[in-house]
């Protein structure tokens, strides 16, 4: 049966409060598409996966999910991958004011 994408994973970004999300929280809304962008040359974690919106690096995949979304970039399957936001509270402390769903897209035909 045709889905439009298949969730494979629930996190918070991590190290959000060490980047510029704090900048632009108030503009983020559930379903906002991020941008998943690898960092291979990342000095702390070689599968590392970076999280923007627009352009402003949120933070990061966390490492206990970043394995397979950091393989699908490497290998330039950036396309298969779906990353939005399922939840703002900036009230929450700043490592959970982000809650965001990770995706893996379906292209067969419908």
């Amino acid at each position: 049966m045709y889905e439009p994408s298949r969730h494979i994973a629930t996190f918070n970004i991590a190290g959000f409060q060490h980047w510029d999300g704090a900048t632009v929280i108030d503009q983020l809304k559930v379903g906002s598409p991020l941008q998943l962008v690898a960092e291979p040359d990342n000095p702390h974690d070689s599968e590392a996966v970076a999280i923007r919106w627009q352009g402003t690096k949120l933070g990061y995949v966390p490492s206990g999910e970043n394995h397979l979304p950091s393989l699908l970039l490497h290998y330039g399957h950036a396309e298969v991958l779906e990353c939005r936001v399922l939840k703002v509270d900036p009230s929450e402390s700043p490592w959970k004011q982000v809650m965001v769903g990770l995706y893996l897209t379906d292209a067969r035909d419908t």
